[in-house]
């Protein structure tokens, strides 16, 4: 896949593209509670689109680690007005980051969107509702729940385990008529530091199963433990994983911070097509 098709818009992945992090959420890892209010989600959201995002991911539920689930009904109140709001305003695509049927079905009913979904199309509902709205998807790999997580993962050999998990979840999308399908391993969902050093390390090696491949690493926590600082305080690291993860074969960056980012890899891009 060369490209992703969403409504109006072709995203050619002739090189690494932007996501934009929006959690209109109250206790997101980072930034819960900055854009809770829509009308400041909707100026982040177009401000990171001038900034140079290519995508704006928009969520309503917390997924760091030990959160607790909301309701749907919940989630919907969240996101919708912000969705609303930006469909006049927005002049890129949204993808939204939800593992609930019932949401990515009233929001695609709405307008058309990439789902990314945490939970890797564990439910087969997602994926009927994915199908008959014709949307791409992003398969991310978690062991476990975002409250079991980070509670002792492991792995034989985390690389090959989490690829041949998303290949398998590739497959069954497929089979329920999903076409464009983009795989995520997750960095820091059920993985400990050394498990997502390796990831970062061999992200080439998912190249194999023949799909794009976005990678998040922004301000993570195994990023805040390498350098001992806090969640606003590591815009260093963002930035060596977000260029090794494009330099190893991502072809989305999920960020917060969208113009230094978007500023490496240009830089990075430059290098490796010299």
């Amino acid at each position: 896949m060369s490209a992703i098709r969403c409504g109006a818009y072709t995203i050619s992945l002739d090189h690494p593209r932007i996501v934009g992090i929006l959690n209109v959420t109250p206790d997101s890892f980072s930034d819960g509670g900055r854009f809770f209010d829509p009308a400041r989600a909707v100026a982040h959201a177009l401000s990171m689109a001038r900034e140079g995002a290519d995508i704006i991911d928009i969520g309503g539920e917390s997924t760091r680690p030990g959160s607790i689930r909301v309701s749907a009904d919940e989630e919907l109140r969240r996101i919708l007005p912000v969705l609303d709001a930006l469909a006049d305003e927005l002049a890129i695509p949204i993808s939204l980051d939800t593992s609930k049927p019932e949401v990515a079905d009233a929001c695609l009913a709405r307008m058309p969107a990439i789902i990314n979904d945490v939970y890797g199309l564990r439910d087969p509902a997602m994926r009927e509702v994915i199908a008959r709205h014709q949307a791409p998807v992003i398969i991310m790999h978690m062991q476990g729940t975002p409250d079991t997580m980070q509670k002792n993962p492991s792995y034989g050999d985390v690389v090959e385990e989490v690829i041949g998990y998303l290949g398998m979840q590739a497959q069954l999308a497929r089979a329920a008529g999903i076409e464009q399908i983009i795989i995520d391993p997750g960095i820091g969902f059920g993985k400990t530091i050394t498990h997502n050093l390796l990831l970062l390390k061999h992200l080439d090696r998912f190249k194999r199963l023949g799909y794009p491949l976005m990678v998040g690493v922004s301000r993570k926590s195994f990023l805040q433990k390498i350098l001992g600082a806090g969640s606003d305080d590591v815009l260093e690291g963002t930035l060596a994983a977000s260029v090794i993860a494009a330099y190893n074969g991502a072809d989305l960056i999920r960020v917060h911070d969208i113009a230094p980012v978007r500023r490496a890899l240009a830089v990075a891009n430059a290098i490796r097509n010299a």
